[in-house]
């Protein structure tokens, strides 16, 4: 027998985006009746997400600071012809810190694990059992919508958590070591030291296409570790990932056809920086808006994050037409070039990039100067970009 589930408000995916917002959620409403339903058996899933201090304002900073699990006071970047240490604030969160924070502030039956989704509409979530979710609003948070809609590149990775036989030596992240061989696209090294002799290697790939080939990425791995002098005794995690970077599209039909008249948040969204494919930073802000509202009825809440969402998406135009010229105009091999010559620019000309807060003087300092790819070509790439 079928049964129907009546709260305030319902979240469909307990993801980052998904997880963050209940958070946010059970802070700011208390007394608010939440369910927070994920088709798996955990929040987060397997999960490092790390961002730049600059990328969170101090005033939302009250909803990841209890997640950080580790914490740097600068980034190391290195390319064939340039390296440097960028004195920045890095952190990261593992997808465990979420997951315990989400079940200590959501105790049956708020927190539904393990129930499929077969379809979402403003105000009620049908679950595969048959029973039904009734609530005042709902918010889809599920993942990536349809895709097909957006003009994309990727960029993939497989990452590792290694435990070394003896010290690494590195005392803070690497955030790119472009000097690898460059395959399938812009490729490097992204090394977090999460002990003396704990490491978590990531081999990343700005591509052209998603296809993720993971015995491959686990050999350069290890290759790149044996270059470095490690013997590692064991891989403690692993977790890969493919992430959208947004050449241009139509907004518009991206939200529809993710559900058309449902609230939405995170990936479903279109909310990712379109430079990285990063979430976090913009699932903060969504989940800390949200849950600085009052009405969190269907019809406000799709009017709230759909407007919140296009804002945000026209207003990143300039980062979209930064990635046409990376992956048209740029050749595979050379793409490096391009990120080694934006990491000579001011320290604060990168940390505005990365937040998305880029100025104009920023935009011109990036795109004056003699450019890594044939002028001709970069024209001809940013034509008519979205």
């Amino acid at each position: 027998m079928s049964s129907t589930i009546r709260c305030d408000l319902a979240i469909v995916g307990g993801g980052l985006a998904g997880g963050l917002l209940a958070l946010a959620l059970r802070a700011k409403h208390p007394s608010l009746d939440l369910r927070l339903i994920e088709a798996s058996e955990r929040v987060g899933g397997n999960h490092v997400w790390s961002f730049f201090g600059t990328d969170i304002a101090d005033a939302d900073r009250w909803l990841l600071t209890p997640l950080i699990t580790h914490a740097w006071p600068g980034y190391d970047v290195a390319f064939p012809g340039h390296a440097r240490t960028l004195r920045q604030a890095y952190y990261s969160i593992e997808s465990e810190a979420l997951d315990a924070a989400v079940r200590a502030a959501l105790p049956a039956p708020a927190l539904m694990l393990g129930e499929k989704v077969l379809a979402v509409s403003a105000t009620e979530v049908t679950l595969h059992s048959g029973d039904r979710v009734e609530a005042g609003g709902v918010v889809d948070a599920r993942g990536a919508g349809d895709l097909s809609t957006l003009e994309l590149g990727w960029q993939k990775f497989l990452g590792r958590a290694l435990q070394l036989a003896a010290p690494h030596g590195r005392e803070r992240p690497t955030v790119m070591d472009a000097r690898v061989p460059q395959l399938d696209g812009y490729r490097f090294m992204y090394l977090l030291p999460f002990g003396a002799d704990r490491l978590f290697a990531e081999d990343t790939y700005f591509s052209d296409t998603p296809k993720l080939i993971a015995p491959t990425l686990r050999r350069r791995i290890e290759d790149y570790a044996e270059a470095q002098g490690w013997q590692v005794l064991k891989a403690t995690r692993e977790e890969t990932g493919v992430l959208p970077i947004a050449l241009g599209g139509d907004f518009e039909a991206y939200w529809r056809g993710g559900g058309a008249g449902v609230a939405k948040a995170g990936m479903r969204a279109g909310l990712f920086q379109p430079a990285t494919g990063y979430s976090l930073p913009d699932a903060v802000r969504l989940a800390v808006k949200i849950a600085g509202t009052r009405d969190l009825s269907g019809a406000a809440l799709h009017t709230l994050t759909h407007d919140h969402a296009r804002a945000t998406w026209h207003g990143r135009r300039f980062y979209r037409m930064l990635n046409a010229m990376l992956f048209r105009a740029a050749d595979p091999p050379d793409r490096y070039r391009v990120i080694e010559r934006f990491y000579r620019l001011s320290p604060g000309v990168v940390r505005r990039f990365y937040a998305g807060r880029s100025t104009l003087g920023d935009k011109a300092r990036i795109l004056i100067g003699k450019p890594p790819v044939p002028v001709g070509r970069a024209l001809a790439a940013v034509k008519g970009v979205q």
